[in-house]
This record gives C-alpha cells, structure tokens and sequence, in this order.
C-alpha cells in the first residue's frame, strides 16, 4: 500500500471533514491542514520547536499583543516581545496577565529576530494617535494619493485615509526598517503595520492579515477575492483573507475555508488569528501555518457557538484554540 503525501493526506482528510468529494476538498482548507503540521519529536530539546518574536503593542492597545502572545505562547517554545519602550503601563500590564514570554527592549528587537522562526509584526501598533471619523468616501475611481509631509512632520494624504502622526510616522520607519533589513525572515503582517508601511516593503513569502479597511490602505483597491488573489501574486506574499467565506491566497493558488461565524466581528479576534498563523510558521510551510491557523480560528468559533451562541469573546476565542488543536488532530 501506498504512502500518503502530505497533500495526499490534507486532501482525504479535508473530502471527510466536510464530506464532499476529493476534487472539491482541493478547494477547502479544513482539518487535513491541521493533521499535516509538524508535532513536537518526544526527544525535543528546548528552543527546538520555534522562536516566536512579536512586535507591537501602544498604550491604545495593550490587548493586542497580549491576545497574539497568549495563542503562541501555548505553541512554541519561546516567545519574544517587543513593545513601546516609554510605555511602562503596557510593561506591567502585559507582565502581570501573561508570564509566557520574554520582554525584549526596543534597542535589542534586531538580534532577537536574527535568533527567531518568524516575526509577527502590528498587533497594536498606532497608526495615529487619535482615530479620525467620519471621513467621506473617495469617489468612483480615484485611488489614494501617496504619503507626504506637511510641515508639522505628519505624513498625510489629501482625502485623509492613510493620516500618520508622530506615533503612526514611528510604526511606518519601525516596520519597513526591520521588513527590510531581515527579508529572508519568514514574516507575518498585521495591523498598524499593514496600515503604515508601503507595498513595496513586503517581504517575499510574508502572510498578510489584513482585515478590509486595511487592504485598502495597503493596496489602494477594495479587498475582494479577485483582488486579493491579484495581489498575492504580485508581492509574491501570502494572504488570509478574514471574513465569512474566508480564503487563503498566495501567488499560485487559493484555498476557501467558509464557516462564517458572525462571532468573528468582534475586536481581537484578528490578533488571535495573526498570533495562532505567526507561531505556526515557526516550524511549518507558511501556506500551510496560514491555511491551518485560519481555519482553527473558525473552528474554535464554531465550537464556542455550540456551547454559548456568539456570547463569547476574543479572550475565550485564544484559550478555545489548544483544545481545538488536539480535537484536529483526534478526528
């Protein structure tokens, strides 16, 4: 008898997961993934089933990172954070809910991404400093207008979109000097990071998890799958595209989850699945970590469902995650 390939074994597993058939499981993303990720050796030594650094963070969203950190913590070995160096607040906040992890101060963050798997970048990173509202819609057909500077030092555009003050101007120069400094690194892009940097900063093979408003600002074109399949092929990146009939894309192919969980709207939920996606990608193809990590997001929520309808929240979503893995795994 045959040995299954690992794409084998996604394929079959994912026909009788959904049970439809073989040819349509090559379209899904389901619990084969998740059977196809690399377990811990028994004779694993420390350190040797991924380093995780995580940047983020703000004295506006101090949950942010915590949410990623909580997720990949429960996954790989070691976790390295990097947050606000000025901020004292979120030093103590983070410390005092979460002891799985190692601060790392701002002038050290480059040799700690040297040493790590993969870098998850944004996760509460400011793109300004005070949200503004009520901005109009562009017209039909016009497209953002490039950053420049006015003379306060704010980066803004014409039709305010993509507006950075001194603290959105710090995340910009922050993300696309690491992005480039380390574009071998296998990278995922979150948040404050995918809403500052420039397009041209995106590493080769990095994962995008960008939720609609921050495609837009990105890629300056709205965020449907014909365009995000568009872009993913021409960064040369890997994109999770969240949301109801959620899918994965990079520049050869896309794959659909489905399983809408109108759960899924509320706050964090985006940091769990970029901090779930970054610590799988220590160890795995970043396909497959973007792939599996999406889908045990949905999964989790769907589970939580059963049990409580959408009463449930961010905070439950990442502590539903472990047991959501080994339920995979069982199946």
């Amino acid at each position: 008898m045959s040995i299954k390939t690992n794409t084998e074994l996604i394929d079959s597993e994912n026909a009788r997961f959904y049970q439809i058939s073989l040819e349509e499981a090559k379209k899904r993303v389901g619990v084969g993934e998740v059977k196809a990720l690399l377990k811990p050796k028994p004779s694993s030594q420390k350190e040797e089933n991924g380093q995780l650094t995580i940047i983020g963070g703000s004295s506006l969203f101090h949950g942010a990172p915590l949410l990623a950190l909580t997720v990949a913590s429960r996954i790989v070995d070691m976790v390295f954070f990097s947050g606000p160096k000025d901020d004292k607040d979120l030093t103590y906040k983070l410390k005092s809910e979460l002891y799985s992890f190692i601060w790392v101060p701002e002038e050290e963050i480059d040799y700690y991404i040297a040493k790590s798997d993969a870098v998850l970048i944004g996760p509460g990173l400011m793109r300004y400093h005070r949200e503004i509202s009520n901005f109009p819609a562009l017209p039909a057909g016009r497209q953002f207008l490039p950053l420049r500077q006015d003379f306060s030092g704010q980066a803004i555009s014409n039709n305010k979109k993509v507006k950075l003050d001194k603290e959105g101007l710090k995340t910009k120069r922050l993300s696309e000097r690491l992005l480039a400094k380390f574009p071998e690194k296998k990278w995922i892009i979150d948040a404050g990071s995918l809403q500052t940097i420039e397009a041209k900063f995106i590493p080769q093979g990095a994962i995008l998890t960008p939720n609609s408003r921050e495609f837009e600002i990105l890629f300056d074109l709205p965020k449907t799958p014909e365009n995000v399949s568009l872009m993913a092929k021409k960064y040369q990146c890997i994109i999770v595209n969240k949301g109801g009939e959620a899918t994965v894309s990079d520049e050869f192919k896309t794959k659909t989850i489905g399983m809408p969980q109108p759960g899924l709207t509320k706050g964090g939920t985006g940091d769990v699945t970029a901090g779930i996606i970054a610590a799988l990608a220590c160890k795995n193809d970043s396909f497959l970590a973007a792939s599996a990590g999406a889908f045990l997001v949905k999964l989790a929520a769907q589970r939580l469902g059963e049990k409580i309808g959408n009463y449930y929240n961010a905070d439950d979503l990442a502590k539903a995650l472990p047991e959501t893995i080994k339920w995979c795994e069982d199946f």
